[in-house]
């Protein structure tokens, strides 16, 4: 299955790799969830939740957490059910969502972010099988790519039982966002998206030498970084058999994509010489983006503009892009990502059946409409018009038929192995060579 995480942005996003999930957003944080614990807390009990007609929602995403309240409160208006949003934001929500499951206190329904977070309490059965609902006229409401990343196949590496455990009203991809005005003082036109990386190389290169930070990126959002990169060079196909180790990761073509970290360090265009990491990782970077204006251009997923338009509304000069073309690219690239925010019920609550109501009510288009406009997001209902999202996703959205159908993701003891990796190269204690070994070595190693 494929995910987008948005890295402590909204978001997610989402799958740390494949078409991970967020982003929108913190996919490393679940590396500390142990399967079998859960599993045993999962055991008997209700699961928490609580009874009578109030739905809670551990909610994750700080960008999407007022629309999210308004369409809670249109809900109950609707229907008499009340929605209790609990928000607890990016960088505490699987600590706490961990917590809620070892007391068997898990909520009604809860933000899904990425595959490698989300696995274990979908294998504890934390999660409600959504295949057979999505089969009627629920799932053809979707974008048939939403569905299809969202899906856990017969042989997907995490050995989630096969299904759908979750459902998102957000098709978010991964690119670039630039700072408008900065690239103007440059002399650079913000509005035309590089053709190539050499190009974008030296747009930053102009950017730095105004004294302003080039390029930012996080540890945790290093993987999506990596694989549309590595869009280059290998198909999906080829993508999604180095993830399952049927192809090794010492290939000519993550040579070629791994060299992109090389070539970014020697021009010196990574603000600070480093990248951030840890919990807090990519919101630090958005901070000095949309907060600070610090940094010029970032790589982050598109949940990051409703983070935006929550943490600093009164930034709006900035556009986006797909991550630009490598110059000696034999594919076509095609960006990281499908599936962000949306949400999982917890079967074992006594409010199961009304939390299921609710978030068929929540991907409804009319809702999705909301969201699209209030957040803003790229809709993963087909029958919103991308008209309805705002002129700093337009450079992403234009593409959003470009993205990757990788059905698998990298396992989560190559994705560390991975955020090590490319730390060391950018801090220059490790070579290419001996990164994909690594990476070989971990992959084998599972």
């Amino acid at each position: 299955m494929t995910r987008f995480h948005t890295a402590g942005s909204s978001g997610p996003t989402a799958s740390s790799t494949g078409l991970s999930r967020r982003g929108f957003l913190l996919g490393a944080v679940g590396t500390g969830l142990a399967t079998t614990s859960l599993a045993a807390c999962g055991s008997g009990g209700s699961g928490g939740g609580g009874g009578g007609k109030e739905i809670v929602f551990m909610n994750q995403s700080r960008g999407q957490a007022a629309t999210l309240k308004k369409l809670a409160q249109q809900y109950t208006q609707q229907t008499g059910v009340k929605i209790r949003i609990d928000d607890v934001g990016p960088s505490d929500f699987l600590t706490k969502l961990q917590s809620s499951s070892q007391s068997r206190n898990m909520p009604d329904m809860y933000s899904a972010v990425d595959g490698h977070s989300m696995a274990p309490y979908y294998k504890a059965g934390w999660a409600m099988d959504l295949t057979d609902q999505l089969k009627g006229g629920w799932g053809e409401t979707f974008r048939p790519a939403t569905l299809k990343v969202t899906t856990f196949g017969a042989d997907n590496p995490q050995h989630v039982k096969p299904g759908i455990y979750s459902a998102h009203w957000d098709t978010p991809a991964l690119g670039v966002f630039v700072n408008a005005a900065m690239y103007k003082r440059a002399g650079l036109n913000p509005d035309q998206a590089p053709a190539s990386m050499s190009e974008f190389i030296d747009q930053l290169r102009k950017i730095k030498k105004m004294g302003k930070g080039p390029f930012w990126f996080a540890a945790s959002q290093t993987n999506q970084l990596i694989q549309s990169y590595g869009s280059n060079y290998m198909s999906d196909e080829e993508l999604n058999a180095t993830f399952l180790g049927k192809n090794s990761w010492k290939s000519e073509a993550w040579r070629k994509t791994l060299q992109l970290v090389v070539d970014l360090r020697d021009a010196g265009v990574i603000y600070n010489g480093s990248i951030p990491s840890g919990t807090g990782d990519n919101p630090n970077v958005e901070q000095a983006f949309f907060n600070t204006q610090g940094v010029a251009a970032i790589f982050d997923g598109t949940a990051a503009v409703g983070v935006g338009r929550a943490t600093a509304p009164d930034f709006t000069d900035y556009r986006s892009f797909p991550l630009p073309k490598a110059d000696d690219a034999t594919q076509a690239p095609r960006m990281v990502g499908g599936a962000g925010k949306g949400a999982a019920v917890n079967p074992r609550s006594k409010n199961a059946a009304n939390a299921l109501k609710f978030l068929q009510w929540l991907t409804a288009p009319d809702q999705q409409k909301v969201f699209a406009e209030g957040v803003p997001l790229i809709p993963s209902a087909r029958a919103v018009s991308l008209k309805t999202i705002p002129p700093q996703l337009a450079g992403i959205a234009a593409k959003i038929s470009d993205i990757q159908l990788v059905q698998n993701q990298i396992l989560e003891q190559v994705n560390t192995e991975l955020k090590k990796g490319i730390q060391a190269l950018v801090i220059k204690e490790r070579s290419v060579d001996q990164v994909l070994g690594d990476l070989d070595a971990a992959q084998k190693s599972a």
